[in-house]
């Protein structure tokens, strides 16, 4: 009896899986009746699912595979061609099988589910009888039933095995094999937890379908019984628990490595430290084994996207094409389950919001099919998921009255909004746009669900839309939730865990900078990062363990160190004291009290033993109000300027050799580089350098304004200037400082290459004309010029104003 058990729920293992991949392939077939491929992977998962439970004494689920079974024969013989009425069948069928393995799981039995409705229905397609199949069920509806039987399907058991293993097993079952000489008995199966009927045991997510030539054929011949019993048994189900057990054990194993390799980089051991790299290298590689081993491609989500597509489409009125791409984009099973119901729901958003119906479509001069496509890859250390269409858009204007209307904002703030920011309001508790409530939308539940699930797990969501062109939600998913990147930073002597994934860049500061670099909009600090106004947020402020600092008090404490980060679609600057090191962290889960906080993702243990809290770096920006300070600074930054043209203006000031000292704009400069006097080539008469992987063209400045007096060294200070793409550098002696130039301390004194001339630092320097500079390395650099109407970079509009002007 137990020998049958293991086998009924391998039975059930399996067939879930197909089911999955059948769905898919219906649909398909749908689309290319003529795909004999398709119809090809149809006809064997029913007639082994028909095959397998006819052993099993299965014989509701045999008699409804069976017939259709005979519907698929008419389709193969070409006697008949798929159409609508087949695949409307062929899929009540389909959900028909699944509600009874879903008895079967709960009971053992097929219980009570009817099957003769669905026969018939089969049958009178078969016959050719007309019969109106009733409108399939909303998608939200047979989710219903189908996440039932699959929630706890994924739960438990990791499927890492070729499809054709059940055959063989059921055979071996109904007869004992003939010994093989010498052969050693086949292991047992790994131990799976006992099936309860309160809480039965399920399994992951179809695989990818195996290639044609690895399937098993439609009457295996007797003698290929063993070597099918020999492909399953070169792989193994394993149970996901253990798998969990074995990366906590590999979590602590990186957390003694951490340990570890700091003892050695404090000692002149030397077999120490050769023990440190060696434990570093191989904890590395197991790291990195056990995490593909839970790694699972996005297909086994996406998989299930063309029936939810076809079925909601239909129920809503609408012609919706669906694409994917990406599906081979692996992802860590736990954060594959959590991305499942947010997907799901952008989907049907997409299909119901989004896809116009075809009339409407026509008269816009669209397709009367509308387009839906899903889009998995690798980006940046994460995995971006998106779901874009080709709809009618989102309407920010019905976006702002709306939340007006509700009283989620004040009409003064969506005034102040940018289009960004109204989009984010759609990710509001309780908002809608939907004139009426339906079955499908209209209730204000759920995008505010799909940002919180995503967000749990370390993710972040973000949509841009085009009116009358089509939305793109975007998904952005770290790859596993066990081991991470992160830097390391001070605050009030504790140390913090910053993720890698939020951090986009360190700005340093000194006490004397600092005071004159942030500013303040509406008693808020700010930071001009390259010409555009940065929030901060100053992390002690934030965690309640230091005074706010009076804006007015200019000998006030500045912290030194401003860590740049992403949250949502906002940047932030956030204020630490110290910068310490960035190490790879093993995520351990907060208690409910602490995550009720909401400022820490959750705790690690350093490689010096002490336990750090992983910051949440979009709660933060939310508690600092990140998107009303973007909107104050957009709001004042036209006065800011003002004031600053006619007040200060921070400039580089740099030497050129021979005492003399050139200023130029600072948001002008992208970045300082060293670069080695070998390294310089040329092109022609000109010198080049390799850069970035592009060629940065090099004007020596002291040529360039005159002076040859001095030779370089054998580093070259470059000075990179950027704008939309292209590059070049500066070549200076040395780099001064980094001061403000008051416009009153203004000369019209200049020179060729010279703007005029100014006081910095009590000494004469002199202004320079970047455009002349630019186009000694570059003649063409401003050849691209944006078209008449169309906004400059910010960092650049004085100086096209004055290509404008013909200087």
């Amino acid at each position: 009896m137990d020998g049958l058990d293991d086998i009924v729920r391998e039975f059930l293992v399996e067939s879930h899986e197909n089911l999955d991949q059948l769905d898919s392939d219906l649909v398909a077939l749908e689309e290319q009746p003529g795909s004999r491929p398709l119809l090809s992977s149809i006809f064997r998962t029913i007639h082994t699912i028909k095959g397998t439970s006819g052993f099993l004494a299965l014989s509701k689920l045999e008699r409804l595979a069976h017939v259709g079974e005979n519907l698929l024969v008419d389709l193969r013989d070409g006697t008949r061609s798929m159409d609508k009425p087949v695949t409307d069948v062929l899929l009540a069928m389909v959900d028909r099988i699944r509600m009874l393995l879903g008895a079967i799981e709960a009971t053992g039995t097929e219980g009570d589910v009817a099957i003769d409705d669905v026969v018939a229905r089969v049958e009178a397609v078969h016959a050719g009888v007309p019969l109106e199949a009733p409108a399939p069920e909303p998608a939200s509806q047979e989710a219903t039933t189908q996440d039932e039987v699959e929630q706890v399907d994924d739960e438990h058991v990791q499927q890492v095995e070729a499809p054709a293993e059940l055959v063989a097993a059921a055979a071996g079952a109904a007869a004992p094999a003939p010994a093989a000489p010498a052969a050693p008995p086949a292991p047992a199966p790994a131990p799976a937890a006992p099936a309860a009927p309160a809480a039965p045991e399920a399994t992951v997510p179809a695989q990818h379908p195996a290639p044609a030539a690895e399937r098993v054929e439609e009457h295996p011949p007797t003698e290929e019984i063993g070597a099918l019993r020999g492909v399953g048994d070169s792989a193994i189900r394993v149970d996901v628990d253990l798998l969990d057990a074995l990366m906590r054990q590999v979590g602590e194993l990186v957390l003694a490595r951490n340990q570890i390799s700091r003892l050695a980089s404090a000692t002149a051991q030397v077999d120490l430290v050769r023990s440190a790299q060696r434990l570093n290298l191989i904890a590395g590689e197991l790291q990195e084994g056990v995490m593909k081993t839970r790694m699972q491609p996005i297909d086994n989500v996406f998989a299930k996207m063309p029936r939810i597509v076809r079925d909601l489409a239909t129920a809503c009125g609408r012609e919706v094409a669906l694409e994917v791409s990406g599906g081979d984009t692996e992802l860590d099973r736990g954060l594959l389950e959590a991305v499942k119901d947010p997907l799901t729901h952008l989907v049907r958003n997409a299909v119901d919001h989004g896809i116009e119906p075809s009339a409407e479509r026509v008269a816009s001069g669209k397709s009367p099919k509308g387009l839906l496509a899903l889009r998995a890859y690798h980006a940046g250390g994460q995995v971006v998921v998106e779901v874009s269409d080709d709809g009618r858009g989102v309407d920010t204007v019905k976006v702002a009255a709306k939340a007006v209307e509700r009283g989620l904002r004040t009409q003064a703030q969506v005034d102040t909004a940018s289009t960004a920011d109204l989009l984010q309001l759609l990710f509001l508790p309780g908002f809608s746009t939907a004139a009426t409530v339906t079955n499908v939308s209209g209730r204000g539940v759920g995008m505010d669900v799909v940002r919180t699930k995503v967000e749990n797990v370390g993710g972040t969501v973000d949509v841009e839309s085009t009116p009358g062109k089509g939305t793109v939600w975007r998904l952005r998913i770290p790859l596993t939730l066990a081991i991470m990147p992160a830097l390391t930073v001070e605050c009030n002597d504790d140390v913090y865990a910053v993720p890698q994934v939020n951090l986009l860049e360190l700005v340093a500061l000194d006490a004397q900078r600092g005071r004159s670099a942030i500013e303040y909009v509406h008693a808020a600090p700010v930071y001009r990062l390259r010409g555009d106004l940065l929030p901060l947020v100053s992390l002690a402020e934030v965690l309640g363990v230091a005074e706010p600092r009076d804006p007015g008090d200019p000998d006030g404490e500045t912290s030194s160190v401003i860590a740049v980060v992403q949250a949502d679609h906002h940047r932030f600057g956030l204020l630490v004291d110290r910068v310490l090191n960035t190490e790879e962290i093993v995520v351990k889960p907060l208690s409910p009290r602490l995550k009720a906080i909401g400022t820490y993702a959750g705790a690690t243990v350093l490689g010096d033993g002490r336990v750090s809290l992983i910051l949440d770096v979009q709660a933060l920006g939310r508690r600092a109000l990140i998107g009303e300070l973007d909107a104050m600074a957009r709001k004042d930054v036209g006065g800011i300027d003002a004031a600053h043209s006619g007040a200060a203006e921070q400039v580089l000031v740099v030497g050129i050799g021979g005492g003399r000292r050139v200023a130029m704009p600072l948001q002008s400069v992208t970045r300082l580089e060293q670069v080695r006097l070998d390294q310089v080539e040329h092109v022609g008469g000109r010198e080049v350098v390799r850069y970035r992987g592009t060629i940065l063209p090099l004007a020596r400045l002291d040529r360039v304004l005159g002076s040859y007096g001095e030779a370089m060294d054998e580093e070259l200070v470059v000075v990179v200037l950027t704008r939309r793409g292209r590059s070049v550098g500066l070549v200076v002696h040395e780099i001064v400082d980094i001061l403000e130039d008051h416009s009153e301390q203004h000369s019209d004194i200049d020179d060729s290459g010279l703007v005029g001339s100014t006081v910095l630092g009590e000494r004469v320097t002199e202004r320079l004309d970047v455009r002349t500079a630019i186009l000694a390395a570059d003649p063409v650099f401003f050849d691209d010029r944006p078209e008449a109407g169309t906004a400059p970079d910010a960092a650049w509009s004085g100086i096209d104003d004055l290509v404008g002007a013909g200087r």
